[in-house]
Parts: structure tokens; sequence; C-alpha cells
């Protein structure tokens, strides 16, 4: 049993527990978040991807000790109702969800890296979101988001 304090979505958070639980198990079980969510558990489709201190990252296989100190941003916290991050509000305008189980690993992959690579080419883009899964196939209306959404952070 340890104790393992980080700040998630701005706010303190404290959790106890086996310092190698899986990040994504402290923030939905224990935090009770409802997302990011559990998609493979193998870090392979990226439904569990949250931002450490800006970085996109698979939950499920870090352990909770290993964000001791670190901020943690979750979708939740990308934006606010009241002001969404422009990837949420592109996300809306071009209708991507069907089911929503995998939306969460886009937006917040697409997110941390339009931060670093704000004119990043469509290839680029591609290449950076590799990986990631949606058994919808809502690729085309995925892609036309985040280019949207890119328009508006540059």
């Amino acid at each position: 049993m340890a104790t393992t304090q980080f700040t998630v979505d701005g706010k303190p958070a404290r959790v106890d527990g086996d310092p190698q639980m899986p990040l994504l198990y402290a923030l939905r079980g224990d935090l009770k978040m409802i997302n990011p969510k559990f998609g493979c558990g193998l870090a392979q489709c990226g439904a569990c991807t949250v931002h450490i201190n800006g970085e996109a990252v698979r939950s499920c296989v870090l352990p909770v000790s290993a964000v001791q100190g670190q901020q943690i941003t979750t979708l939740a916290g990308l934006g606010t109702p009241d002001k969404p991050h422009p990837l949420q509000t592109a996300f809306v305008q071009e209708q991507v969800p069907q089911c929503g189980y995998c939306i969460n690993g886009w937006v917040m992959t697409a997110a941390a890296f339009l931060k670093k690579n704000p004119t990043a080419t469509d290839a680029q883009v591609r290449d950076a979101l590799a990986g990631l899964k949606c058994r919808c196939g809502t690729h085309v209306s995925i892609m036309r988001a985040i280019k949207r959404a890119q328009a508006q952070m540059v």
C-alpha cells in the first residue's frame, strides 16, 4: 500500500493503493471519473489517453506511482461546457461520435499533438494518431473535425 498524490483537471487527488495499479484504475475506480475509458488494457486502442504535463499517455499501462506530483488532464479538464477546447467543439460540429467510446483517445491525442505542432500536415496528423481505434469507422469525420479545430487553433 502506498499513497500517491497528483493533480487531476486542476484539483488535488490522492490515491491509496498498490503503486503498480494502472493510473486508469485509480481515475475510474478510486476517483470515480467517467473518462478516460477502459478499452483494451494493453495501450493499443487509446481510449484511456490522458495528458500528463501536456503529453498524451495511455493510462491503462502506466503505474499510478509514476504520476506522483504530476499534472493530469482528462477529457473533462481539457475544456469546460462554457469554453470547450476547439477539438471538443469541432467533434460536435462534425457530428463525429457514433458510439463515442473512442472519442477520449482521439481528442486527447490530437490535442497534445496539435499543441506542439499547430501547422502539421494531414500526413503528420495521421501519423500522430496511428494506433487509435474506432470500431464505428468514423475516421473520415474524425480527420475532418481535427482539421476544423486545427484551423481555429493556428
